[in-house]
């Protein structure tokens, strides 16, 4: 028996040990889960039955339970695949070798021998950046290891058995890769760690007190590397940010439900997540009353998306400022100067968060605590109260009471006459209690500016994506009124199907909002969705929505060649597409999209389709597996083992940015197969 031969043998040996292992730890945690759900439901019942005394022993009979449920899941989850990398390394500060697996789910034999790090742990950081030889590692409190790397294996582990390993200097072989990437989507989601490629890891693991903007092309991962941001940081920094500190936002429900959907897979649970409108909204508090709707974004008023105009309220909002504020000092007959000019202009300025009411607010309570100083002294009876008395609500009497939807009104006016624009028609809907995003927005600013009482606490790491789809001037107010809040945003210029609203380029982000020493512009390249021949055909429709400013760098992964499909009717090519889904599903495809270029053709493709081919209602599912009928906007983020593009306009997208944009995004849906109904 050679090395080789005798080396495999060691590893399905290992492999099989470490099944053992987490065979015994499921039963374990069988056993304990049934017998801590008895005490728990015992306990329960004490309760309820009145022995309120055992409320906090049944509380933490509760999360007990709840731990080794935990537990179970992640043994049972690692079962089939424990692990799928390896680093062998000399540990140069300790002078230790050392020899780890890494998986998914950490394992554990018992309390002291860990048997697969997880990979989220620091040292699986080796496994993913660094190349064999010298080089180091940091764990999250900033200390720094030198290593000497040794070994960089990949497995191919499939149902308990090992197929194959890969020594490489990369994280993942390309051989393997492309066999994963090859897989249905949910296969691919559920793979992906095994393969994470070094630019994304440097996301992944980037410093959660650091803004991070990200420009990856479609398919290169910006959904999947955020979602495992979110598990990394939760499982490295547990000890200062909770779970409901997260929030994930998107542009659509659908979308939404996507990301959510693959968390648990991850470890996360309990994340907040909304639309970018409902985010707006929830921060309003109060002020969004039941009356207001949201309405969509007219392209006439596509200003309202620009810095230019958040630019032009805050200037507003400053003056607004300035001139209830401008004359707060407060000099007393008898008590002298209680408040100077000079000392109340500091602290304006050193708290520049602060909203108006809430300035008005504490400078009450400066000269209430001035009042008792300046009282204590004196030998006159009942001086301090009669003060007290005379001063009581002597800023706050000035609070701004009235609606912030008046002041945005006001700013609209004078903003029209200053550009001479028509700005009748946006106060006439704002009138009806018609808002849409970019209203929204200018609210939460005004909010946030005017009548606030505490700074929001509430979020401290939020996850945009498909960014692109919203002008700067949404992100400039986050920015603004979440300034303890750290922010990822991953998106793709090339595929911002709001033209006229969102962005086509990041200058904005980078050099206005996101502009401090801490924040990070990060770029990738390369598209791991789509095969050689869809990466291609996109790549050309990608020059026009671009201008060549993001190239795709294709993962060479070979498919079929993209289906042109002739018909010379609409009936005709419902005929020829009810064919392409059966064979689709025939070769085990689980998701498949017809993808419109308007609502009313979605809408009547439904309906001829009803009856003929078993469509999924995303309205009431979200996403899921099957057929679906979507619009190019209800698919930005998604990905689909097969598309089918119904009836694209071909021609004139290499002058018209607009529609290049729409057929990159339609096309760049498709894992593997690709066609275009013409």
């Amino acid at each position: 028996m050679n090395n080789t031969q005798m080396e495999r043998q060691q590893e399905e040996k290992h492999l099989q040990e470490c099944r053992e292992i987490i065979r015994n730890n499921i039963l374990m945690y069988e056993q304990q889960v049934e017998k801590r759900h008895e005490e728990t439901q015992a306990l329960f019942e004490e309760v309820q039955s009145g022995n309120v005394e055992l409320y906090d022993q049944m509380f933490t009979s509760k999360s007990l339970e709840e731990h080794s449920r935990n537990q179970l899941a992640k043994n049972q989850a690692a079962y089939e695949r424990p692990f799928f990398g390896r680093i062998d390394y000399k540990n140069l500060d300790e002078r230790l070798y050392e020899s780890i697996y890494i998986g998914k789910n950490g394992v554990q034999k018992d309390q002291t021998d860990v048997v697969v790090v997880d990979w989220r742990a620091p040292i699986s950081t080796v496994y993913y950046e660094n190349e064999l030889g010298k080089g180091s590692y940091t764990i999250p409190n900033g200390s720094e290891y030198n290593i000497d790397l040794l070994l960089k294996r990949t497995y191919d582990i499939e149902n308990g058995i090992l197929n194959g390993y890969y020594d490489s200097d990369v994280a993942a072989n390309d051989e393997l890769l492309v066999k994963y990437l090859s897989k249905n989507r949910d296969a691919v989601l559920g793979d992906i760690i095994a393969t994470i490629q070094k630019e994304q890891n440097a996301i992944i693991r980037e410093n959660p007190f650091h803004n991070v903007i990200v420009q990856g092309v479609a398919g290169s991962g910006k959904t999947t590397v955020a979602m495992h941001r979110i598990s990394y940081i939760m499982y490295n920094y547990k000890e200062r940010f909770t779970s409901n500190e997260f929030c994930i936002v998107g542009g659509s429900d659908i979308l939404i439900d996507y990301i959510t959907g693959g968390l648990p897979e991850l470890d996360v649970y309990d994340v907040k997540h909304m639309r970018m409108d409902g985010l707006l909204t929830y921060l309003l508090k109060r002020e969004w009353k039941k009356k207001y709707q949201l309405i969509e974004p007219d392209t006439c008023y596509a200003w309202k998306s620009k810095m230019l105009f958040a630019k032009e309220l805050e200037s507003y909002l400053t003056k607004l400022r300035r001139n209830l504020l401008g004359n707060s000092a407060v000099i007393d007959k008898d008590l002298g100067t209680l408040l100077s000019q000079k000392n109340n202009d500091k602290f304006i300025t050193d708290n520049p968060d602060f909203s108006i009411n809430r300035l008005l607010i504490t400078l009450d309570e400066r000269l209430r605590s001035k009042i008792k100083l300046q009282c204590m002294d004196r030998e006159e009876v009942g001086i301090y109260g009669k003060k007290l008395s005379q001063y009581k609500n002597y800023f706050g009497s000035h609070q701004y009471k009235g609606s912030i939807v008046t002041i945005y009104e006001r700013f609209l006016e004078a903003y029209g006459k200053a550009y001479y624009m028509d700005v009748t028609p946006v106060l006439a809907k704002l009138h009806k209690g018609c808002f849409d995003v970019y209203d929204v927005a200018a609210l939460v600013l005004i909010y946030y500016r005017t009548i606030q009482k505490k700074q929001d606490e509430e979020f401290g790491q939020m996850f945009i994506d498909e960014a692109q789809d919203f002008g700067a001037s949404v992100y400039y107010v986050l920015r603004t009124v979440l300034p303890q809040c750290f922010f990822t945003i991953m998106g793709d210029v090339s595929q911002n199907v709001n033209y006229e609203f969102g962005m086509n380029d990041w200058r904005d982000m980078k050099d206005k909002i996101f502009c401090e020493p801490t924040d990070d512009f990060k770029v990738l390249a390369k598209s791991y969705r789509n095969t050689i021949e869809i990466s291609e055909f996109a790549g050309k429709l990608l020059d026009s929505a671009s201008r060549g400013a993001y190239k795709i760098e294709p993962v060479i992964r070979h498919g079929e060649p993209v289906h042109m499909v002739d018909s010379i009717s609409t009936e005709e090519a419902l005929g020829i597409s009810e064919e392409i889904v059966q064979e689709m599903q025939e070769k085990g495809y689980e998701t498949i999209a017809f993808v419109c270029f308007d609502n009313e053709t979605a809408e009547d493709i439904r309906k001829r389709l009803y009856g003929r081919i078993d469509l999924e209602d995303t309205a009431k599912s979200g996403f899921s597996k099957g057929v679906t009928v979507l619009t190019v906007q209800q698919t930005k983020g998604l990905e689909f083992d097969c598309v089918l593009l119904w009836k694209p306009n071909l021609k004139g997208y290499k002058d018209n940015p607009k529609l290049a944009k729409l057929l990159y995004v339609a096309a760049t849906r498709a894992l593997h197969e690709l066609f275009v109904i013409q």
